[in-house]
């Protein structure tokens, strides 16, 4: 019994189209962060590596750019597949 409602409650949810438009907002703006957090996450990993190997920003500017890169290349793939449902 309590399985049909927690089907007709997840029903309700997704069928509102001004709830799931802000999930899909919400999720967008996420990626704001995960770009921030890569690219210094890649910082500093590369940091790292520029000390271990003596090549002073080469490791730290490369794995930079791709994490900026990757983290806005999939910003734009989810949101290219998500254009239809906002």
């Amino acid at each position: 019994m309590r399985k049909d409602s927690e089907a007709i409650g997840m029903a309700a949810i997704t069928k509102n189209p001004q709830q799931k438009s802000y999930r899909s907002v919400l999720i967008m703006s996420a990626w704001g962060h995960v770009i921030v957090i890569l690219s210094f996450l890649f910082l500093y990993v590369g940091k790292l590596l520029d000390e271990l190997a003596g090549t002073s920003p080469s490791f730290m500017f490369g794995l930079f750019f791709l994490a900026l890169f990757a983290g806005i290349g999939r910003f734009y793939k989810e949101a290219w597949l998500k254009r239809k449902d906002v």
